[in-house]
């Protein structure tokens, strides 16, 4: 029986570019405490977060998607139509077909491999591996992955959980063949006998079926979502640096998901992370993003040179399902 022709694998993948998209519209504590029963001083002290982006009414996932790929295909030196794969993490796209991640080829005008995940938090650290795999083996030379969300399009304004904490934006990155390794190893898991700890309050159907039923949106049970968070994430951190046989301290940044500011410092302490090694807080002026969070926190990082191109970051996401995943990269 003949073979199967195998593909030529490169040896090795890695971030080529970085960009980032922010809507316009800022969003203070005081405005969002108006509607949750907080105030602006409870909010900051509780999240670290000052203020967060919304995208406009007619501002889609996939608008702010295509923004942020055109900048990382300028910042990686890649024309879009080199792009063999666009990979869209999203937990808030609403259209459930098709996926968005054609439409984000057709925008950049490709014909390309095109699919999108769902991992929630954890999304872009998923897409990377995914994008790492198609590069080492061929299927693709270059992929785009994309982490975009619009929360507030699946969070109830008024709720005091979750609405103090979440914003919109997206971050993309191009990965492509690198001369050594550029992503390491991904160390990636999930516990669904905790989904309900971060979830939609209905399904579909049941919003289909019932008329009266308000539209279903996510809900969150804060305190119990931040022990697991650091009890559990920063094993999860060390086994990364373990796979990718590094220590803590060869590492110049650890960009974890920007959840909120307490649950960022809590974790970082618990990895005791040396001093030299800087730290993304993105969600002090950003919110938390969902899928766009580690990509946003990588271009502030770079936007205001906190770390030079070739540095070892350590990526890590977590969040609804639950999911999580994270690995060590060279920044661009």
């Amino acid at each position: 029986m003949r073979g199967l022709t195998p593909r030529t694998a490169v040896n090795g993948a890695g971030i080529l570019g970085i960009g980032a998209y922010r809507p316009h519209r800022v969003v203070g504590n005081a405005e969002v405490a108006a509607r949750t029963g907080r105030t602006a001083e409870w909010i900051e002290r509780r999240t670290g977060i000052v203020e967060r982006r919304y995208a406009a009414a007619d501002e889609s996932v996939i608008d702010m998607a295509v923004e942020a790929a055109r900048k990382a295909a300028a910042d990686a030196g890649i024309a879009p139509g080199k792009i063999g794969a666009v990979v869209l993490a999203s937990m808030s796209h609403l259209q459930q077909s098709p996926g968005g991640a054609a439409e984000i080829a057709g925008r950049l005008g490709i014909r390309a491999a095109a699919f999108d995940l769902n991992a929630a938090c954890a999304g872009f650290c998923y897409g990377l591996a995914v994008a790492a795999a198609m590069v080492r083996d061929g299927s693709a030379r270059y992929v785009l992955v994309v982490g975009s969300d619009k929360m507030t399009d699946i969070v109830a304004p008024d709720d005091p959980a979750a609405a103090i904490l979440f914003a919109d934006g997206a971050g993309a990155a191009i990965v492509g063949p690198q001369g050594g390794e550029g992503i390491g190893p991904v160390v990636w898991g999930s516990d669904g006998s905790r989904a309900g700890l971060i979830a939609h309050d209905a399904s579909w159907d049941a919003f289909r079926d019932d008329p009266a039923r308000s539209w279903p949106v996510m809900r969150m049970a804060g305190p119990e979502v931040f022990r697991w968070a650091i009890e559990e994430m920063p094993a999860v951190a060390r086994e990364a640096l373990d796979a990718a046989g590094v220590t803590a301290g060869d590492l110049d940044a650890f960009v974890p998901h920007q959840a909120n500011l307490r649950m960022i410092e809590t974790v970082t302490q618990r990895l005791g992370l040396p001093g030299h090694v800087t730290v993304a807080r993105d969600v002090v002026h950003s919110g938390n993003t969902s899928a766009a969070s580690v990509p946003l926190a990588v271009a502030r990082l770079k936007e205001l040179g906190a770390v030079g191109s070739g540095g070892l970051a350590l990526l890590l996401g977590f969040g609804a399902g639950l999911t999580w995943g994270a690995q060590v990269v060279r920044l661009p």
